[in-house]
């Protein structure tokens, strides 16, 4: 852990840093769900921010420096956060493949995997989208029948994946694939297999909020190298599970830095304050007060069990009791702020609406998948009830 002194000396450099290469013109401009829902910015300005950010290592902070990371420890996280969020800075590097695919890798992969996927997912030059859903193989994961046929030194994969985010503007697939028939969990093979080859369909799936971030996915004879088989044939059930650890973890943590915003501030833009500057409305004020203590004491569970992980090397079953509250923290948020604006939180598009309001009405809307994604509640419930609580299924 560092010393204060040395945190305010890391403070100092990061703000001077911040300073010299964030452009203010950048302010605004971020779309979280932009690594799944919509091509990269490429604009000039954005392009310089993200290799400036690449370059120093603060796309990925917590990553060794060898993989494209700075190798900073969580307080100096937090410091860049602050100052950051200070200047409406903020990190455009991320997405599935850098959230889940990544530390997976680091724990299973080999030292030539690494140095080849790493280091471009760092400084956002690359992509990946995940290949585990499909048509019939949904909560029951491990029936996924997609194959892929052992070729001496690669495999040929045809058969078909759903909900693959991003798929459309993925340069990479990573994902499992069946390579034994004749077994269950055991016939389950971890692959990374390059996206822009013969052979691979992606179609886009619109959504009720209006964005197209996932898709299906055809594999017909599509190449995946033996080079590129991430642990041992028929163990990649095992890997699976580790990365659906991450990704629960990601959604019932690190992703919910937004909520730490006042929503009580954003509230008195559209509902009447007194002469204190204190809203009048006395159950909404309770609303927004109950809400804003739970998030701050879920930050707080977040932040320890963030140490927790690290000194045991990863994310526990735990990670399902983050995501389970995670999940129901960001809807109730957005269902307080439609609640708060009124019809302004109603609007779709045309004139009467500012942006922020629009993408209100969609976080809404994308929000209601949110106890879905990454493995549903009910999943969760089980995981919890077995591997947190220790209660055992009844013959």
């Amino acid at each position: 852990m560092a010393d204060a002194e040395s945190l305010e000396q890391f403070r100092e450099e990061a703000r001077a840093w911040l300073e010299e290469n964030f452009d203010p013109a950048l302010k605004g401009r971020h779309n979280p769900m932009g690594m799944v829902d919509g091509p990269t910015d490429m604009s000039p300005d954005m392009v310089k921010w993200r290799e400036a950010l690449g370059e120093r290592g603060f796309g990925t902070p917590t990553w060794p420096k060898a993989y494209g990371g700075a190798d900073l420890s969580a307080e100096e996280v937090r410091v860049l956060d602050e100052e950051m969020r200070k200047i409406g800075a903020y990190n455009p590097i991320g997405g599935l493949a850098v959230g889940m695919f990544a530390p997976t890798l680091m724990e299973f992969g080999t030292e030539e995997q690494k140095q080849k996927w790493l280091p471009p997912l760092s400084n956002g030059s690359s992509r990946g989208a995940q290949g585990y859903s499909e048509p019939g193989a949904g909560s029951d994961l491990a029936n996924l029948q997609c194959f892929a046929e052992d070729k001496g030194d690669h495999y040929v994969i045809n058969g078909q994946k759903t909900w693959t985010s991003g798929g459309q503007w993925a340069d990479f697939c990573f994902g499992l694939f069946r390579t034994d028939k004749s077994t269950k969990h055991e016939g389950i093979t971890f692959l990374v297999l390059d996206m822009d080859q013969p052979g691979i369909e992606t179609r886009p799936i619109q959504l009720i909020s209006g964005a197209s971030p996932f898709c299906e996915t055809f594999f017909t004879d599509a190449i995946a190298l033996k080079s590129d088989r991430v642990g041992e044939e028929g163990k990649g059930w095992t890997i699976g599970k580790r990365l659906l650890q991450f990704e629960r973890a990601g959604i019932g943590g690190g992703g919910m830095r937004f909520m730490m915003q006042s929503l009580a501030d954003q509230a008195k833009d559209y509902v009447e304050v007194d002469d204190k500057g204190e809203i009048v409305d006395a159950e909404l004020r309770l609303k927004i007060v109950r809400h804003e203590m739970t998030v701050r004491n879920f930050m707080g569970t977040i932040a320890r069990a963030q140490r927790e992980a690290k000194e045991q090397g990863g994310p526990s079953a735990t990670s399902s009791v983050l995501k389970n509250v995670g999940a129901k923290l960001v809807q109730e948020r957005t269902d307080l702020m439609v609640e708060i604006m009124g019809m302004q939180g109603l609007g779709w598009e045309g004139e009467g609406f500012s942006e922020d309001e629009l993408k209100a009405t969609r976080s809404w809307l994308w929000n209601r998948a949110v106890t879905i994604y990454g493995g549903s509640t009910e999943i969760q419930n089980n995981i919890i009830a077995k591997r947190v609580l220790g209660m055992l299924d009844h013959q």
